[in-house]
């Protein structure tokens, strides 16, 4: 029966670290969150993370960035000079072990931005490997083809020795610094036996946390803890921008609950580098929505993001090549995600992967604009239903499943829920209902 063509297996081969199962996670712009920029004033703020409820922090690229072709007056993190180097106005390594340190000691866990698919214009391995680099049809070097990326030039992943060379620059991170793992840039436009390899390397010298720039389901077998959730972002967005409800949304909820690996962390967000740089921030991008955007995508299967500067009320588009400071104080963001990242880490039913709990569907009479579903596992349950329009709704749910006493969220109110129940939801309004009954093992 070993070999038993007809008996199922998980998709999922990898095993995630244990770690990662309740886990959130934070992006680090470490140029824009002080005034000086470096890893020592990060630090400072460590202790507001952890109790923001932050468990995994990802540092956007670390490394030297090039000079030759730079955008802006500091350039683009991802335009990697030297794979082995720190790059100096963040500080030095000492610095770095410093800061991974101190991390751990709060009981949390970093990974950092890895960029295999191209190096600065002046990275040394032009020089000493011109033959790692692609070529256009003149035989001259270039950037990835098809994008406006003219301050990187473009790998050459058919070369064995630069698979090699990138492999053991990242095993050298891990083992000189203690990192936990890695966040790798465009992961897709390289070759999946490359990023296993990678992944059966690093897991030699520690349980680490992969995640992958990319939404795709094959490379969750061998290579990556997690993906991004890029469709649930435009689904979000879209509602609100185009006046489209919740139809959108729902789809994106029928795919993963039927066609995405079900112990595939996917990571689900309203705010990242790229979209705030490139295309509006938190507010332009959601206005009245947000909050309905934020409760759900720390709901629905998959690990909720926070980007720097989003707790504190990110209203601008922060620069990608220039000093753009990030103003930090106290905001209802923060609030709302505080409270939503204690839910996560307390109910289990919001777990990742095979951890938590599945969405099931609640249907309801108001389909076009309201998302209604539960999660359940080991008897924690978390009900959310959410108005995605910008009109009030009486709402309607019916639900064999649902029987019992909740505790709303938001209001701190006790419900019981028949089954049947109707609920007032003004324009972009939600209510959460929670039951916590599991030990959480």
């Amino acid at each position: 029966m070993k070999n038993d063509p007809y008996r199922p297996k998980p998709y999922v081969e990898l095993e995630h670290p244990s770690w990662s199962k309740k886990a959130t996670i934070y992006e680090v712009n470490i140029r824009q969150y002080t005034p000086e920029g470096t890893f020592e004033a990060f630090e400072k703020h460590l202790p507001r993370l952890k109790d923001l409820g932050v468990d995994i922090l990802w540092l956007m690229p670390i490394h030297p960035i090039g000079e030759k072709n730079r955008k802006g007056t500091l350039g683009s993190y991802y335009s990697v000079k030297d794979y082995y180097d720190v790059n100096p106005a963040f500080g030095t390594l000492k610095d770095l072990k410093h800061l991974v340190n101190k991390i751990h000691e709060l009981g949390m866990y970093v990974i950092i931005d890895w960029v295999a698919n191209h190096s600065a214009w002046d990275n040394n391995l032009v020089k000493e490997h011109p033959e790692w680099y692609s070529k256009n049809n003149k035989g001259n070097f270039q950037p990835t083809p098809w994008y406006d990326w003219d301050d990187i030039l473009d790998f050459d992943y058919n070369q064995p020795k630069l698979r090699k060379y990138m492999t053991e620059a990242i095993i050298y991170w891990v083992k000189e610094t203690d990192i936990d793992g890695y966040r790798c840039d465009v992961a897709g436009f390289l070759p999946n036996e490359f990023w296993e390899n990678v992944r059966n390397e690093l897991d030699k010298i520690k349980p680490v946390f992969m995640l992958a720039e990319w939404e795709s389901r094959d490379l969750h077998k061998k290579a990556f803890d997690m993906t991004y959730a890029w469709s649930l972002y435009d689904k979000m967005k879209d509602a609100y921008n185009y006046n489209l409800g919740a139809e959108g949304i729902i789809e994106y909820l029928a795919h993963d609950v039927n066609t995405f690996p079900h112990n595939g962390y996917r990571m689900t967000f309203v705010e990242n580098h790229d979209k705030n740089s490139w295309f509006g921030n938190q507010f332009t991008n959601f206005g009245t929505g947000l909050e309905a955007a934020i409760v759900l995508a720390c709901t629905v299967n998959g690990m909720p993001l926070i980007y720097s500067g989003q707790e504190a009320g990110l209203d601008k588009s922060l620069s990608f090549f220039d000093k753009d400071l990030i103003f930090w104080k106290e905001h209802k963001i923060g609030e709302l995600y505080k409270k939503l990242f204690c839910l996560k880490h307390n109910n289990q039913a919001l777990w990742n992967g095979k951890y938590g709990g599945e969405m099931v569907r609640i249907f309801n009479d108001c389909t076009d604009n309201v998302i209604s579903f539960y999660r359940e596992i080991n008897g924690d349950m978390v009900i959310p239903i959410i108005n995605f329009s910008n009109k009030s709704i009486k709402v309607k749910i019916q639900s064999d499943n649902i029987e019992g006493k909740y505790l709303e969220l938001f209001s701190d109110k006790e419900y019981i829920l028949t089954g049947t129940n109707s609920f007032s939801l003004s324009a972009w309004g939600y209510l959460l209902f929670t039951r916590n009954e599991s030990k959480n093992q």
